[in-house]
């Protein structure tokens, strides 16, 4: 039996920093050896700078100050997504972090709205999500008097992954400049047993964490593991990314605009504006998809743009033998709902929490596996149902996407929503109710019905429960600093 003490990491950036940040807070440098080899020439992806609210449970292991964090990264608030033109040019909704309402007699707040509707009410649900609210009017604080105002952040990707390396760095882990020209498997098990870096040098190990990006030299190039194309569904498969000069105070959330070819991000930070173009090279030249993304910076470019190719969809075993790939090594589903670096988080406390003490066994990595890939699954059909839901024709990128379904999962989902109100998620899932409920009716799905529990409250009461959420929410609103005097109190 092997005991399992020398950790080898494959690759910085954020993937690689934040495994290595992680398994040094967790692990001892008396009983593991952790090595992270990277080589500046190469470089990494860096253009995912909008994170999801888990963000904050990664930052709270490492026992990270949220203050010197949003300093160190030229971090913003994000409180959710804007999005414009995905159901007709000029339309647009808010997908909101927290919740909107409160649950009542047992059931979720949106079946209570979806009677509401139907007995003639106004149409407006915004007024009961105090991160909407606060996105509208440029608002935050991480509290009210009343609880938490749900966020995650925007940051500078390459910022974080210089923090997390100093970070890393402090607790033992040791970096190792230089480039994989080969990898050696063992004959008995085809296990990696060593890395062999262009100068000659050979790195040992028991354990192999593969976050080389897109070419997964590990996990693919030694292991031949395979890759499930989820293309078909999700035809972008290119990028380009350009920051621009920012404009006016940063607001809280991003803003993801659906465009002829695929859709645009625009990220506020502190010190600049991020900007890219997500689209089909099928549909759009790459050299048309800079130009028309240089034409719609609302400030001036800040560096030459940023191209990217990628096919969506996963390693068909995130754990193979010895080595678990992580980030986009792993697999990659498009920024639309920003979870590429919820995705690294995820994977990283999987594999700590089922971490082998000596040998790896095959039903840990059986188990590890399916969770890991159930998470990109329910994730897929989250980013799906914003294209499968568009209600556009007007350009062939839109039409084909029109002609191209949906996965049996995603169907049965949005035909449950359609038929009865009902949101189908399992406890666990990154996206709930609010966040369905949010992106379903903003891409113009209405329920034809709603839970029956939510016709047993009077219909008086229900107008007075009503009013007193909208009225806490415009309470809380009042309690919220403008995003920009919060940036600036941290100094």
């Amino acid at each position: 039996m092997t005991a399992i003490r020398r950790i080898v990491i494959v690759g910085g950036g954020s993937a690689g920093w934040m495994t290595a940040a992680a398994f040094g807070r967790a692990l001892s440098p008396q009983t593991h050896q952790i090595t992270l080899v990277e080589s500046e020439a190469i470089g990494t992806v860096g253009v995912g700078e909008a994170t999801v609210p888990p963000i904050h449970e990664f930052n709270r292991f490492l026992r990270i100050d949220t203050a010197d964090f949003l300093r160190a990264t030229h971090g913003t608030i994000k409180l959710g997504i804007q999005f414009e033109g995905w159901s007709g040019v000029g339309h647009s909704y808010f997908h909101p972090f927290g919740y909107l309402g409160i649950e009542m007699a047992g059931i979720h707040f949106h079946h209570h709205w979806l009677r509401h509707l139907a007995e003639g009410g106004d149409a407006d649900h915004e007024p009961y999500n105090l991160e909407t609210m606060a996105a509208r009017a440029g608002r935050f604080a991480p509290a009210t008097r009343h609880g938490p105002v749900h966020h995650a952040v925007q940051f500078d990707a390459a910022a974080y992954a210089r923090y997390l390396r100093a970070y890393a760095e402090a607790k033992g882990v040791t970096r190792i400049e230089g480039k994989v020209a080969d990898v050696q498997l063992r004959s008995e098990d085809g296990h990696i047993s060593a890395l062999n870096l262009d100068d000659g040098r050979t790195i040992e190990g028991d354990f192999f964490i593969d976050c080389s990006g897109f070419r997964g030299l590990l996990i693919e190039g030694a292991l031949r593991t395979g890759y499930t194309s989820w293309q078909h569904w999700l035809p972008c498969d290119s990028a380009v990314a350009m920051p621009c000069a920012r404009t006016g105070d940063p607001m809280p959330y991003t803003v993801s605009t659906a465009r002829e070819a695929g859709w645009q991000w625009s990220i506020p930070l502190q010190h600049r504006d991020g900007n890219g173009y997500v689209y089909s090279s099928t549909h759009l030249a790459h050299d048309e998809a800079e130009s028309l993304l240089r034409s719609r910076l609302p400030g001036e470019p800040l560096a030459d743009a940023n191209r990217l190719r990628f096919v969506a969809g996963h390693r068909k075993a995130i754990w193979n033998r010895n080595c678990v790939a992580i980030g986009l090594a792993g697999g990659f589903l498009e920024p639309l709902e920003s979870t590429s670096i919820h995705l690294i988080q995820t994977t990283i406390i999987r594999l700590l929490s089922l971490f082998p003490r000596d040998a790896i066994d095959p039903n840990v990595v059986s188990r590890f596996n399916r969770d890991a890939l159930h998470e990109y699954a329910t994730i897929r059909d989250f980013v799906i149902a914003h294209y499968a839901t568009a209600n556009r024709t007007d350009t062939p990128f839109w039409r084909d996407l029109a002609a191209a379904g949906m996965p049996d999962s995603l169907a049965e989902r949005i035909a449950a929503f359609r038929a009865t109100g009902n949101i189908l998620f399992e406890p666990g899932d990154l996206f709930g109710p609010t966040n369905w409920y949010a992106v379903l009716t903003g891409q113009g799905v209405q329920p034809q019905s709603h839970h029956p529990i939510a016709d047993t409250l009077p219909a008086d009461e229900l107008a007075k429960r009503l009013a007193i959420l909208r009225t806490r929410v415009a309470e809380q609103l009042a309690e919220l600093p403008p995003h920009a005097d919060f940036l600036r109190s941290l100094g």
